[in-house]
């Protein structure tokens, strides 16, 4: 059975860590609407600290950095995780993550992840996972 979070107004951060956890308890996540994640802090901070993770490395030896939201988001959680391991191998292979929301999902209930909405956030400065990937290029 696939756990269905959407990642609406979730914080990056906070998100990730929780859907690591899970996919190390060995959960299959699928999370949708990736783009509408928020990354909390000033926009030109953020577009900055995301347009040097972009720019780092060589074209030929990296560290390559994803461009579309998905990815990003699919990118953070991996930094969360053992991936050089085999738990950590089988537990990135469990998530999924997607751009709204596919056609085999429809319809599903989709939880919602109260420890990681954008409430808590005590101020009005973010920037979603859309606008730093449009930032960096992406025609997702």
């Amino acid at each position: 059975m696939v756990t269905i979070i959407d990642a609406d107004g979730l914080l990056l951060g906070r998100m990730a860590s929780i859907v690591a956890k899970r996919a190390l308890g060995g959960e299959e996540i699928a999370l949708i609407n990736t783009e509408k994640a928020v990354i909390s802090g000033a926009r030109a901070s953020v577009l900055q600290h995301y347009r040097v993770k972009r720019t780092r490395g060589s074209r030929e030896g990296g560290p390559f950095f994803p461009r579309r939201p998905d990815h990003i988001v699919k990118r953070t959680i991996r930094g969360m995780l053992p991936y050089k391991r085999q738990r950590g191998i089988d537990a990135f292979k469990a998530i999924k993550t997607y751009v709204g929301v596919p056609t085999d999902l429809k319809g599903q209930p989709a939880e919602r992840l109260d420890e990681a909405h954008i409430d808590r956030l005590n101020t009005s400065r973010y920037v979603t996972i859309g606008a730093v990937s449009t930032f960096l290029g992406s025609k997702y």
